[in-house]
């Protein structure tokens, strides 16, 4: 089996801690997630890698959901060939997500299209997925303030992994995507999809990529703190659906659509969800 365990970063144990920030977008339920004790943890520094994943998948025959299920969700300028890409279905009423029959890990964009880069951080897979991978390599999925602690190299109050400083199109710190979303990336970073799971410069921790280039699941259930009617609706939706919170954004993210590749931001999604611009990575306690 091929060594692509990554380096980890190991932070001690805090009596409390709270991320006291003003709110980018409520409605998604930033602000202070709560106080919490964290005991000593080690987080790896960056996201699994397709790489990984395939000795995983060697070892024990695993099958994903987008496998079992027979499609998934991409991104629709990952298509090389979109008039022949094997749709199945929409995901969004703008049209730039597409349900694909055959796309997995492996072909993250489905058959047909270039096979994901092994030094690429694994993609198409649910929470579920994750959830059997970090059994197997011995650890788990973070925590949400777990993950933002590292991603903040334990500090008390920051937007990036690097500081204040905001990426765009002309300051490069990240990969997101850089043009006018949908329809033009100018590839200023480099990267149309994913980049290499140790692109970009690390926080001082060591951890590659909190900000942008894939989502990464948490343990964490999805809920929003707040008393407004909305807010309840979306809690009974997550509830039923099961639904898990992710950090970080990805490629897809840009300031103008959806600025959640600040270290604050977060979503949810349902744990049997795969799609192109979402990955993980382990902690060890």
């Amino acid at each position: 089996m091929a060594d692509t365990k990554p380096p980890v970063a190991r932070f001690s144990a805090v009596k409390s801690w709270a991320g006291t920030r003003t709110p980018v977008i409520p409605d998604d339920g930033e602000g202070i997630i709560r106080r919490a004790s964290l005991r000593a943890f080690a987080i790896e520094a960056h996201c699994v890698s397709v790489a990984r994943f395939a000795d995983f998948v060697a070892e024990t025959g695993y099958l994903t959901e987008a496998e079992r299920i027979g499609w998934s969700y991409v991104f629709r300028g990952l298509l090389s060939r979109p008039d022949s890409a094997d749709v199945v279905g929409g995901y969004n009423k703008a049209g730039w997500w597409w349900a694909v029959s055959g796309a997995s890990w492996k072909y993250p964009s489905g058959k047909g299209e270039p096979e994901a880069a092994p030094d690429h951080p694994v993609t198409q897979i649910s929470w579920n997925d994750a959830q059997a991978f970090a059994e197997w390599a011995g650890g788990r999925l973070p925590s949400e303030v777990e993950w933002e602690h590292a991603a903040r190299n334990g500090l008390e109050d920051r937007r990036y992994p690097w500081g204040d400083e905001e990426p765009d199109d002309d300051t490069i710190l990240c990969n997101i995507w850089q043009g006018r979303f949908p329809d033009t990336n100018t590839c200023a970073d480099g990267y149309y999809g994913t980049a290499p799971v140790d692109a970009f410069a690390p926080n001082e921790a060591g951890l590659h990529n909190t900000s942008g280039n894939v989502w990464e699941w948490t343990a964490d259930r999805y809920r929003i703190n707040s008393l407004k009617s909305a807010a309840k609706a979306r809690n009974a939706q997550a509830k039923r659906d099961g639904d898990r919170v992710m950090k970080g954004g990805s490629f897809l993210c840009h300031s103008s659509y959806c600025w959640r590749y600040r270290i604050a931001a977060r979503s949810g999604r349902a744990p049997d969800t795969a799609a192109s611009h979402t990955g993980f990575r382990i902690v060890y306690d």
